[in-house]
């Protein structure tokens, strides 16, 4: 019974691709309580998708920790300066 035991296993990969998109809506909160409870048992049964998941983590807090962060003050003072500089042009060129 190896072999069934064997195909129970590459079943279970195929599942995986099940689940990928599961990980994501598990990072953000948007399964319920009992879809939750079964995508993490899956995590906890496959290496593989547990991998999937960190990594889908890691990016997420990656970028929500960049798009929090605040342009430097002298580079937020070049940006307002060229954009007045554009609406100047603009608006003598519309003249």
């Amino acid at each position: 019974m190896t072999t069934h035991d064997h195909d129970s296993h590459e079943h279970g990969r195929e599942d995986c691709v099940d689940y990928i998109e599961r990980i994501v809506y598990l990072i953000d909160n948007e399964l319920d309580q009992a879809d939750c409870a079964v995508v993490e048992m899956h995590l906890r049964e496959c290496g593989p998708c547990l991998e999937k998941y960190d990594l889908q983590k890691a990016v997420k807090q990656l970028v929500a920790r960049s798009c929090a962060e605040s342009a430097p003050e002298s580079l937020r003072d070049r940006v307002r300066l060229q954009l007045r500089e554009v609406r100047i042009q603009i608006s003598e060129g519309g003249s």
